[in-house]
């Protein structure tokens, strides 16, 4: 790649930092791609604010947001809930990223309600773009059959979806997996996995049965307590047979209310309790949500895992190695990446045969089916599937009838089975050789008529604004003045202030909001310019910050001298509030005074932290303990005396 310039790849999904099989997905992704060195990456998170999240400078790539930095303006471009749950997944800064950035390919990530608005965007079909979507029930969704003709790559998460699409005549759908670590997820040796038993305090001669997932409605938590409770009934001889439920005991389904219902014993249900202070786990019997840490003390800290507070990937993999066998029970899913992981562990997996789980039971997967009966969704009429507890059941006692060698011979091909189609190393080199094959933008790229043609031009916040009688037109001419876009009075969100007049005819705030919206964006460009100046200049360079005031500068002046001396041959960048810059003009040892942006608060943003390299070599911050949180003052009893270069 010497001498070439970098592809540059837009990825849009769940930010890589979430404990969601999107957002799993796509630390893995870009991970292996940013590990070549090869890419400029780019990546567009849902649900995050477009620059003030501090999750952006925890990545070794450039990171945005699908949201608005101001709270108020999500409520203005997007009343509704529909219109709330487009925007978080990117419908309205979609066009901004792709036009700041121009990337050479387009990854959209996510369920097909998530992504089907981008390929009417104009530029769509001038790139290289991909729409990776879970398609998990039949009849395949409309919204993927509509936007299929328009889309050249359209890959999906399991075979079933491309075996029904296909069927439909969508010959060019491909089945791409969604990526898993597989050196996270393995086989730990006996010894290892009997003192896990009795770190937690389980007997080693326990047959125990996992199932790790979301508590939400598609998952069959009835059917699977039910088909357990008569394994019990059917297999009286097994004295320790355990439920190990990893899940949020508090959301979805009512699980101790099933086992009462179908007479579980509580002793035979486990669960994974997280610390939220100290972060220890344990596998142990539910005893309520919010109880005290048995590792640190802590009240009311110890939990039932979920989204919000989860186990690391390495205590995971512990969680799987005190199985025996792993239940994937679900209605559907574009793909439940916990029975890949549990294959890597070398678990055999017993999953309900229909939608994601007719791939993983194929032959040679290593599975053990699970059969159902079907049932409808209301409103969507999707099929879904009811896992027959008796199948549950039947499967089982399979499993635990089976001798050791059997169950390990079963184990090691089921984890052959899922590195050939899921590991990180195979989805990542199929993505790299995509985009190496893969044309380059044409960097002089326009699209007539491109709704977001600030980010080339500049918005006016201070612009005048005719009086115009037609709501309409007068909408219009705030786009143009203010904002330097040029919609056409179709355009949603022009059609949306207007009615906003028609109920409300406040045109001052309106106006308001259009001058905010406008000033935002100003900063919001000139702070990614300065800031790429900043990456891209290789010199030794120093950052001394104090916004304000005037008599601090002026203070601060007295330093500089020193500061050159102290460190030759780096320049001096001072940063601060550009109306007090006239303090330090003039001053030889400031190599530019630049304007002050509210991230340089951020010591590990400026100078690195983790895999971000920073901007500048050194940064000094003082206005921190003098205008943000001041604590010098000590009653004037402090004898700490501080010299200056005179």
């Amino acid at each position: 790649m010497s001498g070439s310039k970098k592809k540059k790849i837009l990825f849009v999904s769940n930010s890589c930092l979430r404990k969601t099989g999107f957002g799993r997905n796509t630390k893995e992704i870009l991970s292996f791609l940013h590990k070549t060195g090869k890419y400029d990456i780019v990546e567009f998170c849902a649900g995050n604010a477009w620059s003030n999240d501090p999750e952006h400078a925890r990545k070794p790539w450039k990171s945005y947001g699908t949201l608005p930095d101001n709270p108020s303006e999500l409520n203005a471009i997007a009343p509704s809930d529909p219109q709330k749950r487009l925007v978080a997944y990117g419908s309205h800064y979609l066009d901004r990223v792709f036009y700041l950035e121009k990337p050479d390919v387009v990854f959209m990530v996510e369920d097909i309600w998530g992504v089907d608005f981008a390929v009417d965007k104009p530029w769509w079909d001038k790139v290289t773009s991909v729409i990776w979507t879970t398609l998990d029930s039949l009849p395949i969704h409309e919204k993927a059959l509509a936007i299929a003709p328009k889309v050249k790559n359209f890959w999906v998460w399991s075979s079933f979806a491309e075996k029904a699409m296909k069927k439909l005549g969508h010959q060019h759908v491909k089945t791409v997996h969604g990526a898993i670590d597989s050196s996270k997820f393995f086989k730990l040796p006996h010894g290892h996995r009997m003192g896990l038993r009795n770190r937690h305090e389980i007997p080693l001669d326990a047959f125990i049965g996992g199932f790790v997932f979301r508590n939400q409605p598609r998952k069959s938590v009835p059917n699977l307590i039910h088909g357990f409770k008569m394994f019990r009934n059917a297999n009286p001889e097994v004295k320790n047979a355990k439920l190990l439920l990893h899940t949020n005991f508090l959301e979805g389904w009512k699980i101790i209310d099933f086992c009462k219902e179908y007479g579980v014993d509580l002793n035979d249900i486990l669960t994974t309790y997280v610390c939220g202070q100290c972060k220890n786990y344990k596998v142990q019997n539910y005893k309520g949500d919010g109880i005290a840490c048995p590792f640190c003390g802590h009240q009311k800290a110890f939990i039932t895992t979920g989204p919000a507070l989860g186990v690391t990937e390495e205590q995971l993999n512990e969680v799987y190695n005190l199985m025996d066998c792993y239940f994937g029970v679900a209605n559907s899913g574009g793909l439940e990446l916990p029975c890949v992981e549990s294959k890597l562990a070398e678990l055999i997996a017993l999953i309900t045969n229909y939608s994601f789980g007719e791939e993983m039971c194929e032959e040679g997967a290593y599975s053990l089916p699970l059969e159902w009966s079907e049932y409808r969704e209301p409103d969507s009429q999707f099929i879904k599937a009811s896992t027959y507890p008796s199948s549950i059941c039947k499967q089982i006692t399979k499993v635990y009838k089976m001798s050791q060698q059997e169950r390990e011979k079963w184990g090691k091909k089921a984890r052959e089975w899922a590195l050939k189609g899921f590991s990180t190393d195979v989805i990542g080199k199929y993505i790299e050789n995509f985009i190496d094959s893969s044309p380059s933008i044409d960097k002089n790229l326009e699209i007539e008529n491109s709704p977001y043609k600030e980010i080339k031009d500049n918005p006016n916040p201070y612009a005048l604004i005719d009086n115009i009688k037609d709501n309409q037109e007068w909408v219009l001419h705030l786009y143009s003045r203010i904002l330097g876009t040029s919609p056409d009075k179709y355009d949603s969100g022009v059609r949306q202030w207007v009615d906003v007049l028609g109920k409300t005819g406040n045109r001052q705030e309106v106006e308001k909001y259009f001058r905010q919206v406008a000033a935002q964006k100003k900063y919001d460009k000139e702070r990614d310019a300065f800031f790429k100046r900043m990456e891209e200049d290789t010199s030794k360079k120093i950052l001394y910050v104090m916004p304000e005031s005037e008599r601090d500068l002026f203070l601060s002046s007295s330093l500089f001298q020193s500061l050159k001396e102290q460190y030759p041959g780096y320049k001096l960048f001072v940063a601060c509030n550009i109306e007090h810059r006239r303090v330090l003009d003039g001053n030889p040892y400031i190599d530019e005074i630049v304007p002050y942006y509210k991230e340089m608060d951020n010591l590990g943003f400026l100078e690195g932290c983790g895999n971000h390299k920073g901007y500048f070599d050194i940064a000094f911050l003082p206005y921190l303990h003098t205008q943000r949180s001041i604590d010098y003052i000590h009653n004037a009893l402090s004898n700490v005396a501080f010299n200056c270069k005179k």
